[in-house]
């Protein structure tokens, strides 16, 4: 059963009137289970009631030391580790944001982030303190904490949280203060920041549980990097939500995850397809013993069922879910214990969430009718960050407007047909051709370009750059790259530059990507 927008709303409309913040669970949660485990992390257990003291020291020191109140930004850049969620649910209690950066991507995209977010202080792990020259230079009034290193300028995570012991007034936050500022790459050439509130991490975490069956008896392996919505928010935070135990991995691979699994004794875990792929390729892929998982949870692009069939038949069950940064990401998902016999399918609607398939006017369109999926609910963002336009473009009357293609079917299941309007999905890290396109027109012997995507049998997809050089220019594809490098994260550069006299236009002269989609599908070298 799927609850009404009416029903949800007056659900939502209670919850505002009490006192509380996202942090109240985690609170209760040690109340009820002080020395339950919360986390595990590379031999180290945190339970509830050291994790509760952890946030509340971190929340009066960046208040107390570093002045960070209601709607300042925190950011941090770091790859999985126990202080990231620390910090995100010190940013609840204060009504701060906390602002996840990328550590694929190259530093002017991330000083772009930190600049646009108005980032107080910036929470860094060593292993990226090369942004730091940069950030002094361009934001020198962003406060530094380092989490496993001192920094040229100022405090380490360590003494930071030591300034927090004691009483200390908290700001008055509630489940209405924005919480998250995650920025996903824009179709302009200019990454945009979706505003996540308190609220939209409740309700998503109220359709995790109804996803997974979730309890606190589960025990989640967190692997997918915390800057995405996808490995913060699809089972980490429901799980702590919900009192359950979360291990985290610093990163994924493969042979770890294995491992994991027969040590640990995980019941659930998220991976996007690519982890799914190098995971079932793995040597010990069909030996090793996976017998405490109850589900698999995966996304981001559309899943092969060849894919889904080789987890599956190590008999554990694979659930689909549908969604993006602008969602929590949970929106439309298929269940545990539900029908999961319609391949293909990403399922039904989230318990709290609504969905349709509109046509270009916004109008409903009927079962089996391909149109646009739009989604509400109290889990969809409330803006981008700074861009009135864009925020109105994407929002009409609470409904957001995905831009993937996809119909419903008589039963009510949705499947996507078609992702965003030349959307390059590699390795579940999105490219916009725009973005990259906008770097490669800055090379002086760039006439023009046109960045397409390819088919790859690992990553899934790859980007494939169609180049007009100025006349007399002899620029060649090793320097193009380099310069492309030099400005956006590595996955972006295009696996090879076409170089040709002109490219396909319209009669109003937009180019036809579709006419260069089509040259990639017959070219040698897709691996199709």
């Amino acid at each position: 059963m799927r609850l009404p927008l009416s029903a949800f709303l007056q659900i939502e409309k209670y919850a505002l009137t009490i006192t509380m913040d996202l942090c109240t669970l985690i609170d209760r949660n040690a109340a009820v289970a002080p020395n339950k485990a919360a986390i595990h992390f590379e031999g180290e257990t945190l339970s509830y009631a050291a994790l509760r003291g952890s946030i509340e020291q971190a929340a009066r020191a960046l208040n107390k030391e570093l002045r960070v109140t209601k709607g300042d930004r925190v950011a941090i850049l770091s790859l999985n580790r126990p202080e990231y969620l620390i910090l995100l649910y010190a940013c609840a209690r204060l009504g701060a944001i906390m602002l996840p950066l990328n550590w694929r991507l190259a530093p002017a995209e991330q000083l772009f982030i930190l600049s646009n977010a108005g980032a107080r202080v910036l929470v860094v792990e060593q292993e990226f303190n090369s942004l730091l020259p940069h950030l002094a230079h361009t934001l020198p009034d962003t406060s530094v904490v380092g989490l496993d290193f001192t920094p040229p300028r100022g405090s380490t995570w360590g003494n930071l949280l030591a300034q927090g012991r004691g009483d200390g007034g908290n700001s008055h936050a509630d489940l209405s203060c924005p919480l998250l500022i995650v920025y996903t790459s824009g179709t302009t050439g200019r990454p945009k920041g979706a505003v996540l509130r308190q609220e939209a991490l409740l309700w998503n975490g109220v359709m995790s549980q109804h996803m997974h069956a979730l309890t606190s008896e589960d025990h989640v392996l967190s692997v997918l990097p915390f800057f995405h919505v996808g490995g913060l928010n699809i089972q980490t935070t429901p799980a702590l939500q919900h009192g359950a135990t979360v291990t985290i991995h610093s990163r994924f691979a493969a042979g770890a995850t294995l491992t994991a699994f027969e040590r640990d004794r995980p019941t659930l875990t998220a991976l996007v397809p690519t982890a799914i792929q190098t995971l079932t390729d793995h040597d010990a892929w069909w030996t090793a013993d996976l017998y405490s998982l109850k589900a698999v949870s995966t996304g981001s692009t559309i899943v092969s069922q060849a894919l889904i069939e080789r987890v599956t038949a190590r008999g554990v069950p694979v659930l689909q879910v549908y969604g993006s940064t602008e969602t929590c990401p949970i929106a439309i998902y298929t269940r545990l214990g539900g029908d999961l016999s319609r391949c293909g399918s990403i399922g039904l609607p989230g318990l709290c969430c609504e969905a349709m398939i509109i046509d270009e006017a916004g109008k409903e369109l009927p079962a089996g009718a391909p149109g646009e999926i739009a989604v509400r609910g109290p889990n969809v963002f409330c803006e981008y960050w700074g861009d009135h336009q864009a925020t109105r473009e994407a929002l009409c009357d609470g409904w957001y407007r995905t831009g993937d293609i996809g119909y419903r079917d008589a039963s009510g299941h949705y499947w996507v047909r078609d992702r965003k309007k030349n959307l390059i999905i590699s390795g579940g890290e999105n490219i916009y051709p725009a973005e990259v396109e906008r770097v490669l027109g800055e090379h002086p012997d760039v006439k023009e370009c046109a960045v397409v995507s390819r088919h790859d049998s690992h990553w899934g997809e790859v980007p494939v750059a169609y180049v007009v050089r100025r006349v007399g220019a002899r620029i060649e594809a090793e320097a193009l790259a380099a310069h492309v490098q030099s400005q956006v994260a590595r996955f972006k550069v295009p696996r090879e530059f076409i170089f040709t006299r002109e490219l396909p236009r319209t009669a109003l002269g937009k180019i036809q990507y579709s006419i260069l989609k089509e040259l990639q599908a017959r070219s040698p070298n897709s691996e199709n």
